[in-house]
């Protein structure tokens, strides 16, 4: 078996399996390329070799591990971003599996490397009152607070993800009759996302102030360009701090995109839209996905326990379980 060079097939699992075959999201890219920057800097050190004269055998399943082991331990990485970086390492190796079946022994142990088991904790939202606090949190005398308050308020409208609402433009915006938003979604999904008619005032307003930059898009940052990741974090952060001298109930809540999305699923949930309906508007590639929000409020726990059967109810008559389950009951 002929060694190959780890360089050129990485490249072009990049260019041509990411970004030409499957199409995936900017985001997905630079996840996969930091996991692939850091298992590189790892290897380095621990092999004493560049990363452009690696070998594939080199990247085996014990180094594999050993990473992981690492990211855990010296980085302070929790369960589920351990998880991600191993996501990209498997999908890297299921691509090598076509390109070098000669390797499939060493490729199949890396791909059996399992995910960690993690304790998933309830879905976080907010309220009524700390959404109305936080939309009233930007100074809307100025640009930019007219900007985060049409930002703020089309999020937690709509329920976009970050990478969708930074992205929109201009032309797909639709604020006249069928007032809709238009998106290119996780997985290369395109959908409509309809806008309520306060959500329309708004924006109409934005959108008639002065234009900032050439990329036409609805929320520029200072430069005219988009909106980073960093620069999301930085405007909810300072809202929220203004919000919760208002609000005392923000105090430690971490307000993100995804959490606004997370209370707009809640309030149509609550509303008794369909489960199906809301995972069309939220972009999710199953009905299940949806299953999480039913965890999530108390009020709907209450509701269905009025609707049980009261325990001081009539008792049926009582019958003795059957000799083999009453053997298992009591194991």
């Amino acid at each position: 078996m002929t060694a190959a060079t780890l360089a050129p097939l990485l490249e072009r699992f990049f260019t041509q399996r990411l970004m030409n075959e499957r199409r995936v999201s900017p985001h997905t890219i630079c996840s996969y390329r930091d996991t692939f920057r850091l298992l590189l800097t790892f290897t380095h050190q621990r092999l004493h070799k560049p990363p452009s004269a690696l070998a594939f055998e080199q990247i085996d399943a014990p180094l594999v591990v050993a990473f992981l082991d690492y990211l855990e331990k010296q980085r302070g990485l929790g369960a589920r971003s351990r998880n991600l970086r191993l996501t990209a390492i498997h999908s890297f190796f299921r691509y090598a599996a076509f390109e070098l079946p000669a390797h499939s022994a060493q490729i199949q142990r890396v791909l059996a490397i399992p995910s960690k088991r993690f304790t998933r904790t309830l879905v976080r939202f907010l309220t009524r009152a700390e959404v109305d606090a936080l939309l009233a949190a930007p100074d809307r005398r100025t640009w930019f607070g007219r900007r985060d308050h049409a930002f703020i308020l089309m999020a937690v409208q709509t329920g976009l993800r970050l990478s969708e609402i930074t992205a929109v433009t201009r032309d797909e915006l639709v604020l006249e009759a069928g007032a809709h938003v238009r998106v290119i979604g996780k997985g290369r999904k395109e959908r409509c996302t309809p806008l309520a008619k306060p959500t329309v005032a708004v924006l109409k307003a934005w959108l008639r102030d002065r234009p900032w930059g050439e990329a036409c898009l609805v929320f520029p940052n200072a430069k005219g360009g988009r909106l980073t990741v960093h620069g999301v974090k930085y405007m909810l952060d300072k809202h929220a701090a203004a919000a919760t001298r208002v609000c005392p109930s923000l105090n430690g809540k971490r307000v993100t995109v995804h959490l606004l999305r997370h209370t707009m699923a809640l309030e149509m949930l609550q509303a008794g839209v369909d489960r199906a309906v809301i995972a069309l508007w939220l972009g999710h590639e199953s009905v299940e996905t949806t299953q999480i929000y039913l965890e999530a409020t108390l009020a709907m726990k209450e509701q269905a326990l009025d609707k049980a059967t009261p325990p001081w109810g009539k008792p049926g008559r009582f019958r003795a379980d059957d000799r083999l389950l009453s053997f298992l009951n009591n194991l």
